[in-house]
């Protein structure tokens, strides 16, 4: 779906995109079946979420028919989110193009009802996928699987794309741009000017070896740092002399924060756009205008042959990320209240997906009681279990979710190839597979464990 371009409508080249980079993240490709990606799925999934964590509606998570219920509630939200994305894109002029008179020509009623229809179609197709997966006929998350083969895309294709002619340069991946420009170099080897030109493209935002490297680097301190843990010694109370150890991750939300914050900051860009054209397209500052200009904001064009619009001022231009180190150098305010303002969105989220998916101490001490296990050295009641849990649960999450926000902002900073939040989810992702596939493994070697492993 992703290479069938929709049925009706024109070429999208150097035409706005709603979602600019952001659809690494949201696994969707401009102008095809898969515009709108899971980014219905996504809003969804965090508009209850905020729901649940706030109270405003009353879950049970350790309920069944709760637990239902809310998955129910999630995929009809989904479904409803997808139509309204659909509609907002149409009503937002997603498809409008201009003629060679200069003319806007706007999509006709029965044309954006087909463009609507193909959407919501796939959309629910996407559902269905991702349902498909989560009730076992697959391993893992349609929606990991999804976000980590587009991020997986994007670096493959940043790195070594040949994209366009040799003799332009501009659009070329890391690789073979490097290799064009390793010529100055190579006569002036002490040059700073040559190696700068070489490995930095000057906050084009073009693949460059900067970004490559910092892509490689990213990789490597996430993957260690989803080593760390502290594991508590447990055993099993029906069989002397088993014992094992409890991990709790230093991740331990693993890249759910993540999601949430990138969907979030990449609804305000989404919306933001919508209301700016819809409403505000001179960016006026009086009456009605002032508070768009303000909530979200203005937004302007990257170029006058690109059109792709990047937030100028307001609520969206600080929560859209400065992708190089050109542009943080430019307005070092804007790239600290980013930061700041995504850290803060992944500690929330993270603290409220504790609660909600039943990782808080005392949820994990029940399941450790109902299991059979007890912490070694204590009597195995399920109170002494949550207090020694408390000692690191609550601790690991919010210090987790400060230092995956801050390797996210930082690597978008230094333009990482895929993003920072997709190279993070990416690798939690891959890490997730490798665990399933080897708890499959240990089933298939040994049936008696699958009670254990809540199979």
């Amino acid at each position: 779906m992703a290479e069938t371009p929709i049925y009706g409508i024109t070429h999208t080249g150097n035409i706005n995109d709603q979602f600019g980079p952001l659809r690494v993240i949201f696994a969707s490709n401009r102008g095809t079946l898969v515009e709108l990606g899971i980014g219905p799925i996504v809003t969804a999934g965090l508009i209850l979420q905020v729901l649940s964590g706030s109270k405003m509606i009353n879950v049970d998570f350790s309920n069944p028919a709760d637990r239902a219920l809310f998955t129910g509630a999630s995929k009809v939200l989904s479904v409803f989110m997808t139509i309204f994305e659909g509609i907002a894109f149409l009503i937002g002029g997603a498809y409008n193009v201009t003629n060679t008179a200069g003319q806007l020509i706007t999509p006709s009623l029965q044309s954006q009802f087909l463009i609507l229809t193909q959407l919501v179609v796939a959309g629910v197709v996407i559902i269905l996928l991702d349902e498909m997966l989560q009730k076992k006929w697959g391993f893992g998350s349609g929606i990991s699987l999804f976000i980590a083969a587009g991020v997986c895309l994007s670096i493959v294709w940043s790195t070594i794309g040949p994209i366009g002619p040799v003799s332009d340069g501009k659009t070329l991946g890391a690789i073979f741009a490097f290799a064009q420009s390793i010529g100055p170099v190579l006569s002036s080897p002490g040059s700073f000017s040559a190696w700068q030109s070489a490995l930095y493209r000057g906050g084009s935002g073009l693949p460059d070896m900067v970004g490559l490297f910092t892509t490689l680097g990213v990789f490597i301190l996430i993957i260690y740092l989803n080593g760390l843990r502290v594991e508590v010694p447990v055993s099993y109370a029906r069989y002397r002399g088993f014992r094992g150890r409890f991990p709790i991750k230093f991740f331990y939300v693993s890249n759910i924060p993540v999601i949430f914050a990138a969907a979030l900051f990449g609804n305000i860009f989404f919306i933001g756009q919508l209301l700016f054209q819809r409403y505000n397209p001179t960016c006026s500052s009086t009456g009605l205008n002032f508070w768009l200009s303000l909530f979200p904001g203005c937004f302007v064009p990257t170029s006058s042959t690109n059109q792709q619009l990047v937030p100028s001022k307001g609520l969206a231009y600080y929560t859209f990320a400065p992708r190089s180190i050109t542009v943080v150098l430019e307005d070092p305010i804007r790239a600290a209240v980013y930061m700041g303002i995504f850290v803060l969105a992944c500690v929330f989220f993270a603290i409220t997906w504790v609660e909600v998916g039943g990782m808080d101490s005392k949820t994990v001490a029940k399941q450790l009681i109902d299991s059979g296990m007890q912490v070694e050295g204590f009597r195995r009641s399920g109170t002494t279990i949550r207090q020694i849990l408390d000692r690191y649960i609550p601790t690991v999450t919010v210090i987790g979710g400060i230092v995956i926000g801050t390797i996210a902002a930082g690597a978008d900073f230094l333009g990482a190839f895929g993003t920072g939040t997709g190279i993070l989810l990416t690798v939690g992702i891959i890490e997730q597979y490798y665990e399933i596939l080897v708890k499959e493994r240990i089933t298939e070697i040994y049936p008696g464990v699958k009670g254990f492993l809540g199979q």
